[in-house]
Formats: structure tokens, sequence, C-alpha cells
């Protein structure tokens, strides 16, 4: 009977470590899967209470290479745009210095002028042989041929003889001049060796311009008479040494872009020069020096009889670098609307009669880029 009791009691302790094994098993599988359930949330970045401070720490670990991709696009769009910002707070800040009240006398004229340049670009050959004829045919045809249309303003002396006159300012109304000759803020520089001529000067004075006439054969170093001023002193492609003008006390030639600093001008609506074959490398400098962007119309006599002032180099070249001058014109803005030649002068071209070209020609230009940056003192109504 012991032996019965004592098997029943194996049994029961065996069944018992059976159950109990299972409930232990059963147990373990519920937490393991409830670990696991509670560890979803944390790689979605969405922690229960109880993991939410292990989350936080843990973040930059569990996010993906897409998304972190993304974040570090969206930096460097922030990034960019406060660059932008300050960039655009400097134009502003500099835009409104400019726009700020300045004084009545203008800022040197440098300020707005391009990087000066060493050389002209030279125009390719008028045909593989290089010949002077092809290019004295390329060149004179070049300055014969109108390229804009102008009303025009000639001086007494033209209208009273019946002719065209050989200068002319174009008054037309696409152009600044004539609104700047009505609102009596139009400035002129005439320059010319021994010039008798007057009238178109006269006319624009009378007219309301500002007119500033050069002769350097002039015994006072100012002088006003009637409507225009007379300066001793003259236009030229390079200023003078400092030797030469402490000696004679003065400066009888000078740049233009010098004496328009020293005037204290920053643009000219007309410029009008007869210089006597020095008209090549006073254009010349211009261009160089950008002096052009401040003029609104050029008038010019082109002397050809021969090659002008420390104008070097064989026939043909000579006349592919005039007309390489003036196709420099041409790109920066100037156009051709009047042309004059003289028939009482001698047809020489470089010493020769060279397709009966004339000595002379008086060319005036319009600048239909130029945009005066001076504001009229008054309006005339």
């Amino acid at each position: 009977m012991d032996m019965g009791r004592e098997r029943l009691t194996l049994g029961l302790l065996l069944r018992l470590g059976i159950l109990f094994t299972a409930v232990c098993v059963c147990i373990h599988l519920y937490l393991e899967r409830g670990w696991q359930g509670a560890s979803a949330p944390l790689v979605l970045r969405r922690p229960t209470k109880s993991n939410q401070k292990w989350g936080e720490q843990s973040k930059m670990k569990q996010v993906s290479a897409e998304e972190a991709e993304e974040l570090g696009k969206s930096i460097k769009r922030r990034i960019s745009y406060v660059h932008k910002r300050k960039k655009d707070s400097l134009v502003r800040k500099t835009e409104g210095d400019r726009e700020g009240p300045s004084p009545r006398c203008c800022p040197p004229l440098q300020l707005h002028r391009k990087t000066p340049r060493w050389h002209i670009d030279l125009e390719p050959w008028a045909s593989e042989s290089q010949s002077l004829e092809d290019e004295a045919k390329r060149f004179l045809s070049y300055i014969t041929t109108q390229q804009v249309s102008c009303a025009s303003l000639r001086g007494k002396k033209a209208d009273q003889e019946g002719s065209t006159g050989a200068w002319t300012v174009c008054l037309d109304p696409n152009y600044n001049l004539i609104r700047r000759i009505e609102s009596r803020h139009c400035r002129v520089y005439s320059f010319g060796l021994g010039v008798d001529d007057r009238s178109l000067e006269s006319s624009l004075a009378q007219s309301g311009c500002e007119v500033h006439c050069f002769d350097p054969s002039l015994k006072q170093p100012h002088l006003q008479q009637a409507e225009m001023w007379f300066h001793r002193l003259s236009v030229d492609w390079r200023d003078p040494s400092p030797a030469v003008v402490a000696q004679r006390q003065y400066a009888s030639t000078k740049k233009l872009a010098t004496i328009l600093n020293d005037f204290g001008h920053r643009e000219v609506d007309v410029l009008k020069a007869d210089m006597e074959s020095a008209e090549w490398k006073i254009l010349e400098n211009l261009i160089l020096e950008g002096v052009l962007d401040s003029v609104g119309q050029l008038l010019l006599e082109l002397h050809l009889h021969w090659a002008g002032f420390e104008v070097g180099g064989d026939e043909p070249s000579v006349v592919r670098y005039w007309y390489s001058l003036l196709k420099e014109l041409e790109h920066s803005g100037f156009h051709l609307f009047h042309i004059h030649s003289d028939p009482a002068k001698p047809h020489i071209f470089l010493q020769k009669n060279v397709l009966n070209a004339s000595s002379a020609y008086t060319l005036s230009w319009v600048n239909t880029q130029w945009r005066p940056l001076g504001k009229p003192d008054r309006t005339q109504k």
C-alpha cells in the first residue's frame, strides 16, 4: 500500500512538473512576443511613455539612410537660404547707398567706366590678298553708308547757304538729345584748331545747352563769350608729362577723361572734334578707356590724306586699323546718321588717288545705347 501511495505521489509530481514547465514556456513566449511589440514603436520613432527617454537618446541611430539624406538636403537648403538673404541684404545696402542723397557735383567719372583695355580688336582682312584697294573699298563703303536716319539741327551758316552742312546733331525723338535740350540740361564739348565756323555751337547754346569750346591758342585760361565758354585747352590721346606741366604752369592738351574729371562733368551730350589728323589716336584712346559711354553724339572730321599722328604700318594695315576703330564705335552703340564730304577738298587717299576718295569726311554718330545719368535742373514748359 505504501508502494501505491509512493507511485501516486511521483506521478502527481511529474504531472505538476510538466504543467509548471508548460506554464513557464507560455510565460516566456508571452513575454518575448510582448517585448517585440514594445520595440516596434521605437523603430518608427514613436516611443511609449516608459521607453521615451531611451528612444530620444537613440533617435539618430535609428534614422534610415533615405531619411538621413533628406535631412541633409533640408539643412543645405536652409544654409543656402541664409546665404542668399545675406547677399540680398548686401545688395540692398549697396543700392541704398547709391540711391541716397548725393551732392550736386557728380563723383569722378571713373566710377562708371569700363576697365581700360590695352589694344583694340582688329577686324579680319577684307580679302586674302590684303591689298590696299580691297581695304579702301570696304572702308569707304562703310563711311559713306548711313545707318540711322535723324531729324537734324544745322548751323546758321549752312541754313543761309542752303546746304546740308558738315556739322549737325541728331534730334530724333527716339534718342535723348532733344529732351535734354528742352529741359536745358544738355552739354556740348567742341574741340578744334583754328575753327572759324561755330554756328552749330551757337545754335545749341541759344537752345539752352551748356557749350564749352576748347582752343589752346587763347591768351586766357577761361573766357566767356555770349552763351559759350572758351578754354585754353585741347584734347589729346595722352596726358602731358608732369615735368612739362610744371615748366609751363599749365597743360595745353589733356585726355578727354582728364578734362571731364577736372571740370567735374560725368557726361557730354555732343562731342565735336576737328583735330587735323590726330583724331585716330584720340578715338583709340576714347575706346580703350571706355570714355565713349559718357558721350551721346560724336561729330568727327576724318583726314585720309595720310595715316595720321603715330599711326604706323604699310598702307593696307593703316586702312584696316581705321576700319577697326570705326567698327569698335559700332560695337559701343554708335550709329552713323550724317555724312559730309567737301567737294573742294582734294581727292587724295594715303597720298594716292584711290577710288576717287576725298581727303576729308565729316561723320556724325548717335549713341543708341546712351542713357544720361544726370537729372535736369529745371523743366521747360
